[in-house]
């Protein structure tokens, strides 16, 4: 049984909280009574995601983005503490795959989409959010990276150049924001069963079996369980944890 949070009277944003971790996440930040402001670029799917929270009596705002458009990372930031009158905690979720690649055949505009969403979109989204939380002297973010930020895989460069990147970027402004009272750490997702991951398979651009087999636990994680974990990070239970990449990935980052 996950530990029960008490976020009442806190506001979460999560960016690509359309589906997978991080509509789980802003699910999970809304039964612990967080407001939530559920970003992302794919309309249908946060139409749909802020729907069915609202209709479960929670709290909950959503607003169109796309993390690879500073402009619209600083608007919805605006739309959340319009609407809910601060900002508490943050999720840096939005992120996409790319078909894997002979690095000597990468394509320049592949690898700029994929670190424009992956890693430009996490700076845009942080950077942001600290402009409020700076303000209020309180917060705790919490950035997507993933286990290709700390491992390299054939073929996937620019993805885990994006990722390693954001552990990066996680570092660094957790200790310019540490004393200030903002909490900055990264997640580092294992293979989770997400559309995007279910895509990947569906395409033969990802082996299930092999990617099961690769996680000791024998088995693709859940969104729920990513979920879990970030709201730990921003709970008082992680009251002294900064600028951690916290490795949730059946222990691949182990072996």
């Amino acid at each position: 049984m996950n530990p029960r949070y008490d976020f009442t009277g806190q506001v979460a944003l999560v960016t690509g909280a359309g589906s997978g971790m991080g509509l789980a996440t802003a699910r999970a930040f809304a039964a612990a009574g967080a407001a939530v402001a559920l970003t992302d670029v794919n309309r249908d799917a946060l139409q749909q995601a802020t729907a069915t929270l609202s209709a479960a009596g929670h709290r909950v705002l959503g607003v169109p983005c796309d993390v690879a458009d500073e402009a619209d990372v600083a608007a919805a930031v605006r739309a959340t503490v319009r609407e809910f009158g601060r900002l508490d905690m943050a999720f840096n979720n939005a992120g996409i795959q790319a078909p894997p690649t002979d690095a000597a055949d990468e394509d320049a505009a592949v690898f700029d989409r994929v670190n424009g969403i992956n890693l430009r979109g996490v700076w845009a989204s942080m950077k942001h959010e600290l402009v409020q939380m700076r303000s209020q002297g309180s917060g705790a973010i919490v950035n997507c990276s993933s286990l290709g930020g700390l491992v390299g895989l054939p073929g996937r460069a620019a993805y885990h150049a994006a990722k390693h990147g954001v552990i990066g970027l996680t570092r660094s402004a957790a200790l310019e924001y540490a004393p200030r009272g903002v909490r900055i750490n990264a997640v580092c997702p294992g293979t989770i069963a997400t559309p995007m991951v279910t895509d990947m398979i569906d395409k033969g651009e990802l082996d299930r079996a092999q990617a099961v087999a690769d996680q000791p636990i024998n088995r693709l994680g859940e969104p729920e369980e990513i979920a879990a974990a970030v709201l730990w990070l921003c709970s008082p239970g992680a009251s002294f944890v900064v600028g951690v990449a916290l490795p949730v990935d059946g222990g691949y980052t182990a072996r």
